[in-house]
């Protein structure tokens, strides 16, 4: 199974400057203001890169989920295929979550998940097998990883790491 990680591209930064009176009325939470967040200009260039080398690396049947985040959205928007928007990616939950919704390593389909920081390093660092409990994940980045059997051994298998600067 080929699981690829795709971290969203630069977005705004979280404004937690709501008065008092704001939080009073119930207006919006902190994780509501945080799921809002839309990518900035750099962001959405950055997306746009990356999402056309995915275009030409992708087999077909490629299953696409996303965050609900609007800047996880706005990044596999850039892709031009169809996606899933599902709650388990969503920046609160696991490393769990995700492995479960993408079936690792028991699903046949290539799984891409577009997705945040810390639970997208945690991910890479366990299948891994890295000695930190967290790997650093670059805005806008994608990390491919493979699931093989080796000499009656599964391995994880790093098949390579892209950011859209490099492209």
């Amino acid at each position: 199974m080929d699981l690829i990680l795709w971290r969203h591209a630069e977005a705004e930064d979280l404004d937690l400057t709501q008065t008092r009176d704001e939080q009073d009325e119930g207006d919006t939470t902190d994780r509501d203001r945080d799921l809002s967040r839309r990518l900035t200009a750099r962001g959405e260039k950055q997306a746009a890169r990356m999402a056309a080398w995915l275009d030409r690396q992708l087999p077909e049947g490629v299953r696409v989920w996303s965050s609900p985040a609007v800047r996880c959205e706005q990044t596999v928007l850039a892709l031009g295929r169809k996606y899933r928007i599902r709650e388990e990616l969503a920046p609160d939950r696991t490393e769990d979550d995700l492995l479960q919704l993408a079936q690792w390593p028991e699903s046949r389909q290539v799984a891409l998940v577009v997705g945040h920081q810390p639970t997208l390093g945690r991910v890479i660092a366990r299948l891994l097998k890295l000695s930190e409990a967290d790997c650093s994940v670059k805005k806008g980045a994608v990390w491919w990883l493979r699931q093989r059997e080796r000499a009656g051994q599964l391995q994880t298998v790093l098949v390579t790491v892209q950011t859209p600067e490099l492209l």
